[in-house]
């Protein structure tokens, strides 16, 4: 090797480091908001058939396609998030309200809190410890004004401002996937493409076509489950059932965790004395949860990828208990680019075996 050859080889190594160098920077200058980037992405692929739609109709203009699809989804996520706030800062207005006159005379037990089952008597005496005298209500008061309760405010202050930063950068990302998103993912299939042959091409189309089902799977069947059962509490008489299914929407993301919301508003009517109803909703319930979780998501996320149901399911679970929310749709994603991979090398193992030899 001559000395022009390893000037070039220790310049490339050189290069290379610098880039993992400026690279590892700027994840580590980003790694708050990577989250929420990471969310742009997954719901830039999921909606990229309507982006494309979108465009057609705007005439090949990336500007207006990128900009009303944007708007439009910052208006599905922003509305609810502001209904939902402005419920939360109406009932803390109330309760103070309760607390500061609480302090004169003290708050009793509600009649229901005592039939609660098995838990009745506990709670009536936390109740009766925190309100039921002007003495207990005056060191609520003082708690909350002072000390932990005040920790706790700033710190619940704290999250929800990082969130809605968060948001804002969710937003504005992925505007720019939508008006970059075309030149940049042929960019990336060319390379993925050079790197790893025509399979890594097949991975990366099976990968978002993975994310797509799992957006459908997830968000269509919590959607559905959502409805049906505010349509339950509506019937039942619970109090603000359109809160009630936009919660249990947001808790049918995760299979079987709907049960917590139905399964308590039927505890609660149970207690109440409303027996009858209160069964017929959890029964309700149950049956739609078991359809919607056991035939109808597995169809929607495993049938459109190849999936099994057994995978879906560790994969969605493995994916909350690794990466939070953002893993139910990263956990279904990597197992079925697993399992892509997993049947490739056992048809090419298969393909490689020789043949046995004829008989006689």
């Amino acid at each position: 090797m001559n000395r022009s050859e390893a000037v070039l080889r220790l310049q490339g190594r050189a290069r290379l480091i610098g880039a993992l160098s400026v690279f590892i920077g700027g994840a580590w200058i980003l790694h708050g908001f990577l989250g929420f980037m990471a969310w742009a992405v997954i719901l830039a692929v999921a909606t990229w058939p309507a982006y494309r739609r979108l465009s057609s109709w705007f005439g090949n203009s990336r500007l207006w396609s990128a900009l009303s699809l944007t708007l439009l989804i910052a208006l599905i996520i922003i509305a609810p998030l502001s209904y939902g706030f402005g419920r939360f800062f109406q009932e803390a207005h109330a309760l103070g309200n309760v607390l500061v006159d609480a302090q004169h005379a003290g708050v009793a037990a509600p009649e229901w809190l005592a039939s609660t089952p098995m838990i009745g008597a506990w709670l009536v005496t936390q109740w009766n410890d925190l309100l039921g005298s002007p003495a207990a209500a005056k060191e609520t008061l003082k708690w909350l004004g002072t000390g932990a309760g005040l920790g706790y405010t700033k710190a619940l202050a704290s999250q929800v401002a990082h969130r809605v930063f968060g948001l804002f950068i969710m937003v504005m990302t992925l505007f720019f996937i939508y008006y970059h998103g075309g030149l940049v993912g042929t960019q990336l299939l060319r390379r993925g493409e050079r790197l790893f042959g025509e399979k890594g091409v097949s991975y990366a189309l099976h990968a978002m076509a993975a994310i797509r089902a799992t957006v459908n799977g997830l968000v269509l069947v919590a959607l559905g489950e959502g409805l049906l059962l505010g349509i339950g509490y509506a019937f039942s008489g619970l109090p603000h059932p359109t809160m009630l299914g936009v919660v249990t929407g947001i808790f049918a993301l995760i299979p079987f965790a709907a049960k917590l919301i139905f399964g308590a508003c039927a505890l609660m009517l149970i207690a109440q004395g409303k027996l009858l109803v209160g069964v017929l909703l959890f029964g309700f319930g149950l049956v739609i949860i078991l359809l919607a979780d056991n035939y109808v998501r597995p169809l929607l996320i495993g049938g459109a990828v190849e999936l099994p149901f057994m995978w879906t399911l560790l994969g969605i679970l493995g994916g909350i208990e690794n990466f939070g929310l953002l893993g139910l749709f990263m956990g279904p994603t990597v197992m079925a680019v697993l399992m892509s991979v997993w049947r490739d090398w056992v048809t090419e193992a298969v393909s490689a075996e020789p043949l046995p030899p004829e008989p006689g």
